[in-house]
């Protein structure tokens, strides 16, 4: 008969070396780096999900509503961000054209590095709606992120 002596094939999985690329996913604290700012919205594309880098290209958008918890119709985007901000923020979903999108409405959420627009220093927070350029004292408004 030759029935194969009913030894089952085992599944066998392929290590790789260091950890598997990340996908950001709701609930997710990333990093994202601001490329276009609109009324209703700042585009940008996420860089680290979960303290890990991403792997390829996830756009996201931090819509009017999702800047912050209150006054959100009040919310000016490009008094909160400018292309080039990297800001920390909450994946809510994955929205449409897969564009995740992204809240910045939590305290400690919002821009952690910015440059200043005319000089290009690095600036620091000066508060929680301005950041500052230590070189020139020249301040810009932003959603600053409250950290410590």
């Amino acid at each position: 008969g030759g029935g194969g002596g009913g030894v089952r094939p085992r599944a066998v999985g392929v290590a790789r070396a260091g950890p598997a690329p990340r996908v950001p996913a709701p609930g997710n604290i990333v990093l994202a780096r601001v490329g276009r700012v609109a009324p209703k919205a700042a585009f940008c594309e996420i860089t680290c999900a979960a303290g890990e880098p991403v792997a390829g290209a996830f756009p996201a958008q931090v819509r009017q509503q999702d800047v912050r918890a209150a006054e959100t119709d009040r919310v000016r985007v490009y008094d909160c961000f400018r292309p080039g901000d990297v800001v920390r923020a909450e994946v809510l979903s994955l929205g449409d054209a897969r564009s995740y999108f992204l809240s910045t409405a939590g305290a400690g959420l919002g821009v952690v590095y910015a440059r200043h627009g005319v000089s290009g220093e690095p600036m620091v927070p000066a508060g929680w709606e301005e950041m500052e350029c230590p070189a020139s004292g020249a301040r810009e408004p932003r959603k600053v992120a409250r950290v410590g």
